[in-house]
């Protein structure tokens, strides 16, 4: 009589976005299904539900979770919908991204768990901290204090690991206390498609068509697109020609949100280029010249920057966590102090003026992203975060 097979392990991803999962953990769910592990997602659902069930991976549509934080009614909501997809599904290792994720996961595996010896082993991945820990209104302000307090009670847990994408993030969670050294895992990004943002030659410049600089990021104020404005106004008043254009759009569930309106007033200005969700960033970095992103908004380490750097783009950012890592000063682009126009107007001026400065930095780009950043890399040390959480009996899988 032939043995039964092992059980697969089931592992459930809790991401906010069906395109988020999409755009950044793809890669590492079909490792884990190819490595034997039963994948499911829980998400909310919009436009990618299909893609998610062709990998063949279980969907699971969440119906009350919102991104944004304050309301008590629907967190509760949010909080039973969790607890019962868990309850449901019996997952033995859950992979919950971002920090509202993490905190309201970890509290509904504590819930689901009461009177058993142990919950299902977690992964807490806080890809940067975010608005609440680094914007300056009453709102972020007030959430701060509970906010640290839950991840000190939530996430520090014996059968739980924190991932965190920059050093920096780190030192905050440790040195203040609010998660365990043992218990936290460094892993810079989420990767990035070494192939599918290839390395192109900048296109040609004249009279006619001027270099472009783009930034590609949702668009709220904490992503420093209104600094580029300010930038792109006086690189207009040097008599500096390029074309500035501004791709995504708008988040209403971030308390730092640009109004639409604003953005079409600035594109109606004709100082930038307001082109909304870009479906072809590859094609987007091939057309451009530089890519820029002045952020202060707490990233963890910008999948943007990787793109553009895969693509051996130069870049100019804000000299602060997570940008950094992409970022190094001189060498693969310029570092910038953050909320500060005129010094963004001259790291663009001065790569403006510099093709041969343009191109030395884009090839040191894409180096540094080939041997850091690509998906190879994050996926195989986001796999050795999973066999470590799994007990013994079960790490059979490959």
């Amino acid at each position: 009589m032939s043995a039964l097979p092992a059980r697969r392990p089931k592992l459930l991803f809790f991401v906010t976005e069906d395109w988020y999962f999409c755009s950044h953990r793809l890669p590492l769910a079909r490792a884990a299904r190819d490595a034997g592990y039963d994948v499911r997602v829980a998400t909310r659902v919009a436009a990618h539900g299909e893609t998610i069930r062709a990998e063949g991976f279980g969907l699971i549509p969440l119906r009350h979770f919102n991104r944004s934080i304050g309301n008590p009614i629907r967190e509760l909501a949010s909080l039973i919908e969790i607890v019962r997809i868990y309850r449901r599904e019996k997952p033995d290792l859950i992979h919950q991204i971002a920090i509202k994720p993490a905190l309201l996961g970890s509290l509904a595996a504590r819930l689901v768990a009461l009177g058993q010896r142990r919950g299902p082993r977690m992964i807490n991945m806080i890809a940067g901290l975010g608005s609440i820990f680094t914007s300056r209104s009453v709102k972020a302000r007030l959430l701060r204090p509970p906010v640290k307090l839950a991840i000190r009670l939530l996430l520090n847990r014996p059968n739980a690991r924190v991932i965190v994408q920059n050093p920096e993030d780190g030192q905050l969670l440790t040195g203040g206390g609010l998660v365990a050294p043992k218990r936290l895992v460094l892993i810079k990004g989420s990767g990035v498609d070494l192939a599918h943002y290839a390395a192109t030659p900048e296109p040609a410049t004249d009279a006619d068509h001027p270099p472009i600089a783009a930034q590609v990021s949702r668009m709220i104020w904490d992503k420093g697109a209104g600094v580029l404005v300010e930038a792109a106004r006086l690189l207009r008043a040097r008599g500096l020609a390029v074309r500035v254009i501004l791709a995504g759009t708008p988040d209403p569930e971030n308390m730092a949100s640009i109004p639409e309106a604003q953005l079409r007033a600035w594109h109606d200005e004709g100082i930038v280029e307001w082109v909304g969700f870009c479906d072809d960033v590859p094609g987007l970095w091939r057309a451009s010249h530089i890519a820029v992103l002045p952020s202060w908004y707490g990233e963890g380490v910008p999948k943007s920057l990787l793109e553009s750097a895969a693509a051996a783009r130069p870049m100019v950012a804000v000299d602060g966590p997570g940008l950094r890592e992409v970022v190094i000063d001189g060498e693969t682009g310029l570092l910038v102090p953050p909320r500060d126009a005129a010094a963004l107007a001259d790291a663009l001026a001065r790569l403006l003026g510099d093709g041969a400065l343009r191109r030395r930095m884009g090839e040191a780009a894409r180096a540094r992203a080939e041997r850091n950043f690509g998906d190879d890399t994050v996926v195989a040390a986001t796999m050795a975060v999973y066999r470590d959480l799994l007990p013994e009996g079960e790490r059979n899988i490959s």
